[in-house]
């Protein structure tokens, strides 16, 4: 019997809210810390509107005065929010379902400020007023330990993604559009991993149609697709020194700006955002080691269906959605946070040099037990 067979397998729930502040996505997940075992229920709760906007003042000014976020009644509210979130998951579990009663929570937060090259990162929540409310261990703050060893901290999915294609044909690659867009290349070998963030995701387009429409997204890419790219525009969203760097390299959400595209009607304005997503997450593929065999997409990005078909289009792979390969890419981050928890008690890495640039593989996340 090997390692991985001796295992008890372990129930955990993941929680993950993303760059886009658009809410708080809930999974349970059954795994080792090596296997996946099997997925089970999960619960998407937006934001209400108020609260969004608090979550993204906070973010600005952590951004704007590079300091960290120290609003107490925020960080309580967004406890209070996932835990909501929990409340709402298992009360759609059968009380003798093995789903029932997880044994572990994987608490990512929100990230207000990551700045990896000056040893900072910060994802605001309060792992106690979890482990408190459902007494369950929490494990959080899972990117400190890497920047503190030198790495970047992000992207922290990889070791998930790679779980999740185990059985498949190599190399092959997942790319999360979230608010920010990251890509993994997964190689031959056991954790032959590269990744990194290619650029943005859907927070840029977010912004813009809310900014200029009043609505929250671009409902299939609908708007995008009657738009016409600024070439200028789109040339000057590219200069970002970032995309020269090698891998490993990480983003945060205030890395990026509309500035560009200021004075574009909205349908233009998103057309040129929308390529400009296209061409990072490109650029990131041909930045991998090989062509992979596929692109697997996966985040909330896989609903524009403008973005998927421009994608496909310009790609040197096939680009397929990640329900293809059977999995539900709405929960994949909140899935890999239930997985990184596991591994986390176990003490097996989540972060390796090729995906975060840290100098060895490390495990991360800290426990937090409930209160007697």
């Amino acid at each position: 019997m090997n390692q991985s067979e001796a295992r008890v397998p372990i129930i955990s729930l993941g929680l993950m809210s993303g760059t886009s502040l658009d809410g708080i996505d809930a999974a349970l997940l059954e795994t080792d810390g090596e296997r996946i075992l099997d997925t089970g229920p999960f619960h998407t709760a937006l934001y209400p509107d108020g609260f969004r906007e608090r979550l993204r003042k906070a973010v600005e000014a952590a951004a704007s005065k590079n300091e960290l976020t120290d609003d107490q009644v925020l960080i309580s509210d967004l406890t209070s929010l996932h835990c909501d979130c929990i409340d709402e998951l298992l009360s759609t579990v059968p009380p003798d379902s093995k789903w029932a009663s997880p044994s572990l929570v994987g608490f990512h937060g929100h990230t207000t400020l990551h700045r990896p090259e000056q040893g900072v990162t910060q994802q605001i929540g309060d792992p106690a007023q979890i482990a408190t409310a459902f007494s369950i261990p929490v494990v959080s703050n899972f990117r400190a330990y890497d920047v503190e060893h030198g790495g970047q901290g992000a992207p922290l999915a990889p070791i998930y993604h790679a779980a999740m294609l185990k059985n498949d044909g190599k190399p092959v690659c997942v790319a999360n559009i979230g608010g920010i867009a990251n890509i993994t290349w997964i190689g031959p070998e056991a954790n032959d991993l590269v990744a990194f963030d290619t650029g943005p995701g859907n927070g840029l387009m977010d912004a813009w149609v809310e900014q200029t429409t009043g609505a929250r997204f671009d409902d299939g890419g609908s708007l995008a697709a009657v738009g016409n790219v600024s070439a200028s525009a789109l040339g000057e969203l590219l200069n970002l020194p970032y995309y020269a760097l090698d891998y490993p390299k990480s983003l945060d959400r205030s890395d990026l700006s509309l500035k560009p595209i200021l004075g574009l009607a909205p349908p233009d304005g998103l057309a040129t955002l929308l390529a400009y997503t296209v061409k990072t997450i490109l650029m990131g593929v041909n930045q991998c080691p090989s062509t992979p065999l596929a692109l697997y997409v996966s985040g909330g990005g896989r609903h524009n269906r403008t973005l998927m078909a421009r994608l496909a289009e310009e790609s040197p792979c096939p680009v397929r959605a990640i329900e293809e390969r059977g999995w539900n890419g709405d929960v994949v981050e909140a899935q890999a946070f239930a997985f990184m928890a596991v591994c986390s008690q176990l003490g097996l890495p989540i972060t390796f040099t090729n995906t975060t640039g840290a100098a060895t593989a490390l495990t991360g996340g800290e426990l937090t037990r409930p209160k007697p």
